[in-house]
């Protein structure tokens, strides 16, 4: 059997950023041997890694601060959810320098939101992983185990490993992306090849122009209601990204990616997947907050596609160098 990568479309946009979630005693894991798993998130460590150490999460959830909006000079608040999706939204699950927000009726993340510190970040070296569930949101809620077992699936990182291992909290925050509330089902082979995806971030944190080397990332899957189902989970077919700094002018840039294969997933069985090269596309950010149903204005203001004056197509990335991350000049 082969099985897919990426696919719900959410509703309108809203305001209100949601409460937190406190703390909770913690989970035990789903009894499964550590695993290592390629990443969706998860970049080729370099530099000198730090020493390794286990995975070991901290069991009281109140030393998490989860995302802050104001990370940049420009605040970016955590997307809106419109009625329909506050409805099926969790409330905001915090973390070491990141947040996630879960569509609980399809087990998975409905958006991730993290801060990435280029000036402090520590390469902090990849063990034996051990994934765990989030007691603070039901088991029911949440994707475990038995969906990855015995199978081509990887548990792909949302928020990249690396990504909010910075600071004093490296390497809480690094165990931190170990919960299953911060991967989503993807095949190894999407893994293995997805170097292009997997930079994007990288590359606008090293841009010339990036003020203070500091980047916030939004990303989560397309929730789209057709996605095929496998052991009672529907499997997206499609992920998107924003990626946004401040540059030397002060200026946001904010740029929007999808990560699609869904032409090449059409009429397929339920238990039938077959697994097709993924694409990479710059978008504008508006066509991901239609897409996906999530309030992205704040992002849209710095888009430099947004900017154009006709609405542009998707931009095919071949290489990291194809992205447009200025926003075009203006008559003064």
């Amino acid at each position: 059997m082969a099985v897919p990568g990426p696919g719900l479309a959410p509703a309108a946009d809203g305001g209100a950023s949601p409460t937190a979630i406190g703390g909770a005693p913690p989970a035990a894991d789903d009894g499964a041997p550590p695993t290592a798993v390629g990443g969706f998130g998860a970049p080729a460590d370099g530099g000198a890694p730090a020493a390794g150490e286990a995975i070991s999460i901290d069991p009281d959830y109140s030393t998490r601060s989860g995302y802050d909006p104001a990370f940049l000079t420009v605040p970016l608040p955590l997307p809106g959810r419109g009625p329909d999706l506050s409805a099926v939204a969790s409330d905001e699950l915090r973390y070491h320098h990141f947040s996630v927000v879960m569509h609980r009726p399809r087990r998975l993340a409905l958006f991730t939101a993290v801060n990435i510190d280029g000036k402090q970040s520590e390469q902090i070296r990849r063990e034996s992983d051990k994934w765990i569930r989030d007691p603070r949101l039901p088991a029911e809620d949440q994707t475990g185990e038995d969906v990855y077992r015995d199978n081509p699936l990887d548990r792909g990182h949302l928020v990249r490993r690396l990504d909010p291992a910075w600071g004093p909290v490296a390497k809480a925050a690094n165990d931190d992306t170990f919960h299953f509330t911060n991967c989503t089902p993807q095949h190894h082979e999407f893994n293995a090849g997805q170097t292009l995806w997997l930079g994007l971030e990288d590359y606008v944190l090293r841009h010339a122009d990036n003020l203070d080397l500091r980047v916030t990332v939004v990303t989560g899957p397309v929730l789209d209601p057709g996605d095929p189902r496998y052991r009672g989970v529907a499997l997206p077919r499609q992920f998107w990204k924003v990626v946004a700094m401040v540059t030397g002018a002060g200026q946001l840039s904010a740029t929007g990616y999808l990560l699609s294969q869904a032409a090449l997933l059409d009429d397929l069985g339920p238990e039938e997947f077959s697994f097709g090269a993924y694409r990479t596309f710059q978008v504008p950010v508006t066509r991901l907050a239609r897409l996906t149903g999530l309030d992205l204005a704040a992002f849209a203001a710095g888009d430099p596609l947004g900017a154009l004056e006709t609405t542009p197509l998707p931009r095919e990335l071949i290489r990291l160098d194809d992205i447009v991350l200025d926003l075009p000049d203006r008559p003064t």
